[in-house]
């Protein structure tokens, strides 16, 4: 933030903050209109019954808005926005240790990204991660969770280059807010990964995520972990891949990469039939060629008899 920013919130800033960490676990959120949503925050602090939680938002190609605050455990904070009282109502929970944003009323207007934050003791806002509000009329009911699709590593690209690649394809997914990321199996460190962008395709989304595997982890086992709203029983999706050395049976690699080996037919009869076709058109394109000349000699030759 800003000098200016923060001179500009200066007045909702509490005394006595002790702050060591702000957590929004929740990447998105979605609601249908009319309808009233909850967002969370976690507040890490020695002092947080008195403190003070903000809450701010931030739509589309819009500067960032202050919203609320919240300071009893006791008595919520509730604000006046767009003419609707109650439009947005704050509380604490000094057992969890939690703040809730609640937005009521919504409208298509309240999508945007929504943030808490609160002071350090040296006057410096602390801002979480954000939660993406999204606002939409289809059945939240149905399943709208990402859909793996995983692809090993080709024998060829690991004898030429001693490293493999294992893509994870997402799809079907609603609302667009993803993140992932890799891990060694029983690892706790974030390997450095490959992000694809969003894509939306007709009105869900997919997007591509890939590891590169040296010789030196070949033996390893390796974990895509996807966070999103939608995954069932509302826990992160652990997708494994096998390792690069492992020997797998042919009835094993049928059923775990039957999806991918589908998709690899099909692009690879396209590939052939594209060249058909080509192929095709070229020798339809001499044969014309061909006809057309051979009737412009006979033409000529007709003429200067």
């Amino acid at each position: 933030m800003s000098v200016l920013e923060a001179f500009t919130f200066l007045s909702f800033w509490a005394l006595g903050l002790s702050l060591s960490r702000v957590e929004q676990s929740q990447i998105s959120v979605s609601a249908e209109v009319k309808k009233s949503v909850d967002i969370n925050c976690k507040i890490e602090s020695t002092n947080f019954p008195t403190e003070a939680v903000h809450w701010y938002r931030q739509r589309m190609n819009q500067a960032l808005e202050h919203l609320i605050f919240v300071s009893s455990v006791t008595v919520p904070a509730q604000s006046q926005i767009g003419g609707k009282s109650n439009k947005v109502v704050a509380r604490k929970n000094s057992q969890t240790f939690t703040s809730t944003l609640t937005v009521n009323f919504i409208e298509k207007e309240d999508e945007g990204i929504y943030y808490c934050a609160g002071w350090w003791p040296d006057y410096v806002k602390v801002f979480g991660d954000g939660t993406k509000l999204a606002v939409t009329d289809r059945n939240l009911a149905a399943d709208m969770s990402p859909k793996p699709t995983i692809f090993l590593p080709s024998i060829a690209e690991i004898n030429l280059h001693n490293t493999g690649t294992h893509l994870c394809l997402l799809e079907k997914f609603f609302p667009d807010a993803i993140k992932v990321y890799w891990k060694e199996k029983n690892g706790n460190t974030v390997l450095d990964s490959q992000q694809g962008d969003v894509i939306q395709t007709n009105d869900t989304y997919m997007k591509f995520s890939w590891l590169t595997v040296t010789q030196k982890s070949a033996d390893k086992e390796h974990i895509c972990i996807v966070k999103h709203e939608n995954n069932k029983r509302g826990t992160d999706q652990e997708i494994l891949f096998p390792s690069m050395n492992k020997e797998v049976t042919t009835d094993v690699c049928l059923k775990d990469t039957s999806g991918t080996m589908q998709l690899q037919l099909t692009n690879t009869s396209a590939y052939y039939t594209y060249l058909l076709l080509l192929l095709k058109s070229a020798l339809y394109f001499a044969i014309i060629t061909y006809c057309l000349f051979r009737e412009t000699t006979v033409c000529s030759a007709w003429k200067r008899s």
